[in-house]
């Protein structure tokens, strides 16, 4: 997978090997881009059965749809996608109002503590919290008197109903796995819950329409001046270009002087066109040569 594919999936992992050189702090990459791969750069695609999906196609066939929760949804420059359709969301938040929340403290008993609290074997749990704890179901043997502790968020009262023996009335204060014993502690805290009112506006029908706006927004021709730098950018296409070197520099200056698709400090994607074919760009760079 090229770097470039790594971050645009959501994994800024800046220590990739590419094309089994090692690691770089520079590179310049560019892959021919499809009308899908360009409207993959700029739009999400939520999962059928996520919660984006639900809310964005509930707005699409009623005009709005509301959401309570205690964060947002989607980012601000969030296009979304739904089958071959494209959308701009507006993400309002309308009151908020504080809710009690409960997290659960779970740490491992020393093998020869005694106590008179009530315990809970873990394949007795009900469903809810078997799911919620099952890293003790796979900790390691606590036997050695290695420590085990974590801390599991149940949300209200209300999402949590009764499918809990903790939340809200802690019934048990130990659960036993295979001999090994854990002590659970309840912590209930307060928290602002809001509530949103999402509103969807198609901006493309079809895939070659959205990329068509993209492209019309953002691609510019890349031109070089010598052989030099017609070599660094015939390696960017073949393998990557990683040489920190006065003619990568010369090219990503020229790359950078046009609006990206999305960029940050020391990296950034383009489109542009190279000898009448489109190219996803992608670029890191350390720092501008002209900063000391």
């Amino acid at each position: 997978m090229r770097r470039r594919q790594v971050l645009a999936s959501g994994t800024a992992l800046l220590s990739v090997v590419i094309a089994g050189c090692s690691d770089s702090s520079v590179v310049l990459e560019m892959d021919a881009a499809t009308a899908e791969d360009i409207v993959d750069e700029m739009s999400t695609t939520p999962e059928s059965d996520s919660e984006e999906y639900t809310i964005v196609s509930s707005a699409r066939e009623n005009g709005s749809a509301t959401r309570r929760e205690r964060f947002e949804l989607f980012r601000r420059t969030d296009t979304v996608r739904l089958e071959d359709s494209f959308y701009d969301v507006t993400e309002t938040e309308l009151e908020s109002n504080e809710v009690t929340v409960y997290d659960l403290l779970v740490e491992s008993l020393p093998v020869d503590s005694a106590t008179e609290l009530d315990e809970i074997e873990y394949s007795d749990l009900p469903e809810m919290d078997r799911q919620r704890l099952d890293q003790i179901a796979s900790a390691d043997d606590q036997s050695d008197g290695g420590g085990f502790e974590i801390v599991v968020g149940y949300g209200t009262a209300e999402e949590v109903g009764d499918g809990s023996v903790f939340v809200p009335e802690r019934q048990y204060s130990i659960v036993v796995h295979e001999g090994d014993r854990y002590l659970v502690s309840v912590h209930p805290k307060s928290i602002t819950e809001n509530e949103y009112r999402y509103e969807v506006t198609e901006v493309a029908s079809t895939v070659d329409a959205f990329a068509d706006r993209i492209r019309e927004r953002y691609l510019f021709e890349l031109t070089v001046p010598s052989d030099a730098e017609r070599s660094v950018v015939e390696e960017a296409i073949a393998d990557g270009y990683v040489e920190d070197d006065d003619l990568f520099q010369s090219v990503v200056d020229r790359i950078r002087e046009r609006d990206g698709l999305s960029v940050a400090d020391f990296r950034g994607t383009w489109l542009l066109e190279y000898e009448g074919v489109e190219y996803l760009a992608y670029a890191e760079w350390i720092r501008d040569r002209t900063t000391s």
